[in-house]
């Protein structure tokens, strides 16, 4: 089954293949379901062309794929342009919403695990 361009795999339950759309997550998944009446446990595969054209059209009303994938972008754009501190900390590739980085940013900065700052030399004690 293809919605928006992506091939949801056929040998996942309903409510886990659709996640493979950006900006459907768990959540949504069983909501879509439910509103189209069919159950999540049920697999890609055995839907009906009735039930697959029903779900795509529920699908499409949503923002998913690259219109959020844009509008998130322009988000970002706009905190930059700004000059907000948010967007600071999105043009330095930091944490942009309270977190620790002396520690916890791994993610965001790669995958440091120097406790000696930079620049800094271990000296050997003889």
């Amino acid at each position: 089954m293809r919605v928006a361009g992506i091939t949801i795999p056929d040998n996942k339950q309903l409510e886990f293949g659709l996640t493979a759309l950006h900006g459907i997550g768990r959540a949504k998944a069983k909501t879509l379901c439910e509103k189209v009446g069919l159950p999540s446990t049920k697999k890609v595969s055995e839907l009906t062309e009735q039930e697959e054209a029903s779900l795509r059209g529920e699908i499409e009303t949503l923002k998913i794929e690259g219109d959020l994938r844009r509008e998130i972008q322009s988000n970002v754009q706009r905190l930059k342009d700004i000059k907000s501190y948010r967007g600071s900390r999105h043009s330095k590739s930091l944490p942009a919403r309270g977190q620790r980085t002396k520690t916890n940013n791994r993610t965001r900065r790669g995958n440091k695990r120097s406790t000696m700052g930079s620049g800094k030399k271990k000296v050997e004690k003889k």
